[in-house]
């Protein structure tokens, strides 16, 4: 909460395991956030990871990006400047992705090209707190006919990014406890 509300930006990676509590603890943040009238944007990067969260698009349809990600060494978020979902972006304070694990590499560095852009504001992620949460156990991206090679390049581990994000972690399976 406390780098929510310094302005300076960060990427913070909650590795989380299925069954750990990721769905409370995010939905937890976002109601924290908001109820301090600031802005959460939440997305997933499945329709079927979407519903679990409040108020969650895909990350697609919440940044508008490009469908083929693979083919572009710098794609951007096609967000217009002086649009709703510009205001938004320039305005919020809290990003969470849930189920990043799949996402391309590409999907992560058009967020932050877009957000200094938007935000005038040349810092990690234009100065936005970004959770990224998934398991990379899990899921990788898929890439269509490309090797695991190809899905390893792709993973957001290989990104220039990675190197500036922090990593926390829930370890305690929920569901088993009970």
């Amino acid at each position: 909460m406390d780098l929510v509300d310094q302005k300076t930006g960060g990427i913070f990676f909650l590795d989380v395991p299925g069954g750990t509590g990721k769905t409370f603890v995010i939905n937890l943040l976002l109601a924290k956030i908001r109820q301090q009238s600031k802005i959460a944007i939440a997305m997933a990067s499945s329709g079927i990871a979407a519903p679990l969260l409040h108020g969650v698009r895909t990350a697609h349809s919440t940044l508008k990006l490009p469908l083929n990600l693979s083919h572009s060494e710098a794609p951007l978020c096609n967000i217009s400047k002086g649009t709703g979902q510009a205001k938004v972006l320039q305005e919020c304070a809290l990003i969470v992705w849930n189920e990043c694990t799949m996402s391309h590499k590409h999907a992560l560095e058009a967020l932050d090209r877009t957000l200094q852009d938007l935000r005038s504001n040349q810092a990690l992620m234009g100065g936005v707190v970004v959770l990224l949460a998934g398991d990379f156990r899990q899921t990788l991206p898929v890439i269509p006919r490309g090797t695991v090679a190809d899905e390893l390049k792709a993973c957001l581990k290989a990104s220039y990014l990675w190197r500036h994000v922090r990593r926390l972690e829930l370890k305690t399976n929920m569901r088993c406890s009970k």
